[in-house]
């Protein structure tokens, strides 16, 4: 699906291939004919550096490469040191008060899968809890120095509407002096053109998570795992910022775990998300060879027009500059709209179940559904697709 990628992207993708992987005589041949300063600014501009520094010193060798590798590294192993130590200090705060937390994303897969610090760059931290317990852990968090503090400008500092949207943030301060986002979810992917009914039940998800390692945090089930970082993927719609990076977590979880690919594949067409996880593998498999079976993809597949349109549209938008501006707003909506299973998917989206409405704005008459209807799509078309 991904062709004729130029020299310097196809460096960029040996290097977020997984370490134990790596086609050494590549990455040495296209580091020594693009050059080193070519190829640090290109990864910074891709927030990759300290991966790629990771993988020249095991390449190359600690002496062969310039010392500006060697402090990127080092600040992205400490910075992400310091991240982790957070998550263990959060996961113990809220175990100690009968709370599970889940790790989630790129998060978890560092804490519990893949533990090379310098080459798991993030710029928050997900977790997950269950609903019940999501107001008692905002009120242990807060009074251990966490600060609700939304990075957008347009969500509202309420616990009430986070609790509705399915998550709040916190700005931490970190002992070292680091700031820190921290993301409290019930949800496990929140995605504002994901239906609810297509997520896995958080609940479910926790049941099945296993406790990491030395720590009080939990990690997804290996399948659950990789199906949550799918439609994490697909609702950055594969290319939004952090950029192809995002690709490394469904990467990680396919090497580092035995997923039952059966199982995945009867969830991801029960939930109706076919589509958006066959675009998450075929990527992920397609830049940084990542060995998903080929019946897998087989099954997933959706129609030849939409693969066809999907992948031109992502070439054409650009899999690299991940704070470049991708789409309109319209664009940005007729894309995601193909992402769906199905038009009548699509239209449950748009318009959803009466139940679910009441719920999620609180109100009880059914005079005003159509008031939230226009006030709900509204903030879809407006809030959430500003810098696409």
């Amino acid at each position: 699906m991904i062709s004729n990628l130029k020299n310097n992207e196809e460096f960029m993708c040996c290097v977020l291939t997984h370490i134990d992987y790596l086609d050494s005589d590549k990455i040495k041949s296209l580091f020594h004919e693009l050059g080193s300063e070519e190829l640090f600014k290109l990864c910074q501009h891709n927030k990759i550096e300290s991966i790629a520094a990771d993988v020249l010193i095991k390449c190359l060798g600690v002496k062969n490469i310039p010392m500006y590798w060697h402090d990127a590294h080092k600040e992205m192993d400490l910075l992400i040191s310091s991240y982790m130590k957070e998550l263990d200090k959060a996961s113990m705060l809220l175990s100690d008060n009968n709370i599970e937390m889940v790790a989630l994303k790129n998060s978890g897969i560092t804490r519990g899968l893949y533990t090379r610090y310098a080459s798991s760059p993030m710029g928050d931290i997900d977790v997950l809890v269950r609903k019940k317990d999501f107001r008692r852990a905002h009120q242990i968090l807060i009074e251990s120095g966490y600060e609700m503090k939304f990075r957008s400008p347009l969500e509202e500092e309420n616990i009430e509407k986070a609790e509705q949207g399915g998550g709040a943030e916190y700005a931490v301060k970190l002992p070292n002096g680091d700031n820190l986002w921290f993301e409290l979810q019930w949800r496990p992917v929140a995605g504002r053109w994901i239906r609810p009914d297509q997520e896995p039940r958080a609940d479910e998800l926790m049941d099945r998570s296993d406790l990491i390692k030395g720590s009080n945090a939990k990690l997804l089930a290996p399948t659950d795992n990789l199906l949550q970082v799918c439609l994490h993927t697909a609702k950055h719609t594969y290319v939004r910022a952090p950029g192809f990076r995002l690709h490394t977590d469904v990467d990680r979880i396919v090497r580092e775990c035995d997923i039952e690919w059966e199982n995945f594949i009867q969830k991801a067409i029960s939930l109706e998300v076919k589509t958006a996880t066959f675009f998450s593998l075929v990527l992920a498999s397609d830049l940084l060879g990542t060995p998903v079976p080929d019946y897998v993809k087989s099954r997933l597949k959706p129609n030849k027009w939409k693969i066809y349109v999907i992948s031109s549209w992502l070439q054409r938008v650009g899999l690299f500059d991940p704070d470049g501006k991708k789409w309109s707003r319209i664009g940005y909506i007729v894309f995601v709209s193909l992402l769906y299973d199905s038009f009548a998917g699509f239209l449950k989206s748009v318009v959803p179940e009466s139940a679910w409405m009441k719920q999620r704005y609180n109100f009880n008459s059914p005079l005003l559904l159509p008031f939230y209807h226009i006030y709900r799509l509204i903030g879809l078309i407006w809030k959430h697709t500003l810098n696409k």
